[in-house]
């Protein structure tokens, strides 16, 4: 995206401004809508859609099957819904997980090393009169020492307009998710890392409070994966275990890629010693849509769950009756002092020949 010299803003930032990215991240990149994405009225002028070819028809998103070395083409079609001719910016981009579970591409200056490096549409820009379309074929060339695995990214169009009040160049895109499966061993694989449990207690000494499981999800294979999670915590030996409810899934995560997750868990016995145990179930999404379940993956975790309220009442009584027994000890020891003191008065009046006095 450009700027003014005015002021300068973020790719982000800019595009988070029209409802054009999202329908980047939801109907066209997510894939949730088949046919064209079209954005909020007087946003966008233009629509984009899946050709229907060999591939389909009616397509919501690009996906092939390619082995290293191996080609596709197909192509996008571009519709000019206003009043006066578009002349939009072509190009394709690597996709990536957002902070928000989305699925984004890189900005057009942006650096692509998979999708975005392979896929060539067979022109930079495409200029389209009103009420027309324009087809535009792309094509996708997969190198020959490509990993196997899946690949997310995007063709996209974008047209850039100044926003006088704002006083910077809004860059507008619409764009189509490619998903690219390349061809060999498909190895599928989510770890669970950094995990961490903490416990909050309550001021009810006798009540139960909430603990916090932390943990990291790393998409550690080459196949873009989702996952089904579950969360517990036990004292020691397995007692008083209480499950987390209602953990939200994470997002689909491409290889390489991690997501942090944060889970409370209520309820939780201040057992003193912990144990927090996830276990996360692995999802496969093929081509057809549909998906597989894969064998789960678990990991645990220890912490500490003191009932500190309960303990700070002990530490109280203890004091309290530490204190007593040292006052105790401090009056015997004043009445054996002042009877040692009577005694030797006495011994001293004795050896002087006086008669002993009463004290």
């Amino acid at each position: 995206m450009s700027t003014t010299p005015t002021r300068r803003k973020s790719t982000v930032a800019a595009l988070l401004r029209t409802a054009a990215l999202a329908l980047l991240a939801t109907a066209a990149v997510a894939g949730l809508a088949p046919g064209p994405a079209l954005a909020r009225e007087g946003d966008v002028a233009w629509t984009v859609r899946t050709a229907s070819n060999s591939y389909g028809a009616a397509r919501s998103s690009f996906s092939y099957a390619v082995n290293p070395g191996g080609q596709v083409e197909d192509a996008m079609v571009v519709a000019n819904r206003g009043p006066v001719p578009l002349s939009l910016a072509v190009y394709a981009a690597d996709g990536f997980t957002t902070g928000a579970g989305q699925l984004d591409l890189l900005a057009k200056d942006g650096k692509s090393v998979a999708v975005g490096a392979w896929v060539h549409a067979d022109r930079g820009s495409v200029t389209i009169q009103p009420g027309k379309t324009a087809q535009v074929p792309f094509k996708i060339t997969v190198p020959d020492n490509a990993t196997p695995g899946d690949y997310v990214g995007g063709v996209l169009t974008s047209l850039t307009q100044a926003d006088q009040a704002e006083g910077i160049n809004v860059d507008r895109r619409l764009g189509i998710r490619i998903k690219l499966r390349v061809g060999g061993e498909l190895k599928p694989s989510l770890a669970i890392e950094d995990l961490h449990v903490t416990y909050g207690g309550t001021f009810n000494p006798f009540s139960r409070g909430d603990a916090t499981v932390t943990y990291k999800i790393h998409n550690s294979g080459n196949a873009a994966l989702s996952g089904q999670q579950a969360v517990s915590v036990s004292g020691p030996f397995g007692s008083l275990r209480v499950g987390a409810a209602g953990i939200a899934a994470p997002p689909e995560l491409l290889p390489g890629e991690s997501w942090t997750v944060t889970v409370p868990v209520r309820g939780v016995a201040p057992a003193v010693w912990l144990a927090a145990t996830a276990t996360l179930t692995p999802r496969l999404t093929d081509a057809s849509g549909s998906t597989t379940s894969l064998k789960p993956v678990q990991a645990t975790t220890h912490g500490w769950a003191l009932p500190w309220m309960l303990a700070l009442v002990l530490v109280v009584l203890v004091a309290a009756l530490v204190g007593t027994l040292q006052y105790r000890r401090r009056n015997q020891v004043r009445r054996r002092t002042r009877e040692e003191a009577r005694v030797r008065d006495a011994v001293e009046q004795a050896l002087r020949g006086q008669e002993p006095q009463a004290s």
